[in-house]
């Protein structure tokens, strides 16, 4: 851990005031262990017939996809995601300079931590092309490395949103989230019900802002545990419908070779299954919180969430070095047993220490870009600015997750998407004129 982290965190434990939810960062802390899990779980490297293969176990297993359930986090990111903001926002929206800069603030956290993987993947990629290493390999060495980008193009984009969906929240209340939801609904009527499929993707918005509009009702919520059950109750009712009734997939991430995906683009079931598990937020809450009284607990939880983009944008990364040694260092060792047998279960507590092992010295070098930032408000880019670097981002993170960072050219990299991500790290972060 670099020197002083944790004694800062302590510092900050010893100082939070009673009155800070801080069952928000435990929550954020918990999801992203979920996802990185589900990932270390459901992705397995195998040796079929001489030749490395990585297969998801839920195209393989379908009991599996019940597993969904509890590893699809989205919900939880954006629903934490909408309370933070949504207090961020409120705060610094009564100073003008900090009103100002609190995008390319909130951006700074979301954005610099992508620059070191997408750089060390397209040296990476570069170098083995000029040994030799196709094109097609590369990419799909690389997609599967940084598919994880694609849930944080949503966010930054959600974030972005913030100061429009806040005053939404102040000018409808409640009711936001209802007309949000019921157009995630009609999208899924529409797009089903009269064979308009380009429709489904307007659903990333419907459906993630409603979620991110759930947090802002959770801020100002006088007895939101009140609300739990009644969240559960609609969740699970919800989730009936539309698999036993409508033949909704029963998986809440994208299974290879199925017809429909509950996730790209998100159907309403994200919806029922981000109701489940709000309501289980909401139950815990108070739980979570005496818990959380404790100032060592709680500085760990401080010092996990100043590095939870490291740890989640290099997870797959450890992976794939992990059973790339396995492979071609130990003769396939580990890798000959078919997924999902009771052996190979067995097993899998060891391939999880070992991808943390690895994950961890990855994450003591890169944290150092995520750990805050001595730039003061004055320093950043105004809001405009900032949704321009954000938008050049994230055009070149959905290459990365769609197809890696393998080209037909003479490096055998796209230097194109590396180069947004950069250059719009480079912009949504750093003012060009203080003027």
């Amino acid at each position: 851990m670099p020197k002083g982290l944790l004694a800062a965190a302590t510092w900050a434990a010893e100082r939070t005031p009673d009155s800070r939810n801080r069952a928000v960062d435990l929550y954020r802390a918990i999801a992203i262990m979920f996802v990185i899990l589900g990932h270390w779980l459901l992705v397995a490297g195998v040796i079929r017939d001489g030749e490395l293969e990585f297969i998801i176990l839920l195209a393989e297993q379908r009991w599996t996809h019940y597993a969904t359930w509890l590893f699809q986090v989205m919900p939880v990111f954006f629903f934490v995601g909408g309370f933070s903001n949504g207090l961020s926002w409120t705060s610094a929206r009564k100073d003008p300079v900090k009103k100002s800069a609190w995008a390319a603030s909130r951006l700074s956290r979301l954005l610099k931590p992508t620059v070191p993987v997408v750089l060390v993947w397209a040296l990476a990629g570069a170098v083995a092309h000029a040994m030799g290493v196709s094109v097609e390999l590369i990419s799909d060495a690389s997609q599967a490395a940084l598919v994880p980008v694609w849930f944080l193009a949503v966010y930054i984009i959600m974030t972005m949103a913030v100061p429009v969906t806040v005053a939404l929240w102040d000018r409808l209340g409640v009711a936001s989230v209802g007309l949000l939801a019921l157009g995630a609904i009609a999208v899924d009527a529409i797009a089903f019900g009269a064979d308009q499929g380009w429709l489904r993707w307007t659903n990333y918005a419907f459906v993630w802002l409603a979620v991110h509009q759930l947090g802002y009702w959770w801020g100002s919520a006088e007895r939101p545990k009140s609300w739990a059950l009644g969240f559960i109750a609609l969740g699970v009712a919800w989730l009936y419908i539309l698999i036993v009734q409508f033949g909704f997939p029963v998986a809440m991430v994208s299974v290879p070779g199925a017809e429909m995906s509950n996730t790209r683009p998100p159907t309403t079931a994200m919806l029922a299954v981000g109701a489940v598990q709000i309501g289980v937020i909401l139950l815990l809450t108070d739980l979570a919180q005496a818990w959380l009284r404790n100032v060592r607990v709680w500085a760990w939880v401080i010092v996990f969430n100043q590095m939870i983009m490291s740890i989640y944008l290099w997870h797959m990364t450890a992976l794939l070095i992990v059973v790339g040694i396995a492979a071609n260092v130990f003769g396939g060792a580990g890798l000959h047993e078919p997924p999902g047998t009771g052996l190979w279960w067995a097993v899998r507590p060891i391939w999880v220490v070992l991808f943390t092992l690895v994950l961890i010295p990855f994450v003591l070098v890169f944290v150092r870009f995520e750990a805050g930032s001595k730039t003061t408000a004055d320093m950043r880019p105004g809001p405009w600015q900032a949704m321009l670097g954000a938008v050049m981002t994230c055009s070149g993170l959905v290459v990365m997750a769609m197809v890696g960072l393998g080209k037909e050219n003479a490096i055998g990299v796209n230097w194109l998407a590396v180069g947004l991500v950069v250059l719009g790290v480079f912009v949504a972060t750093r003012r060009f004129s203080r003027s």
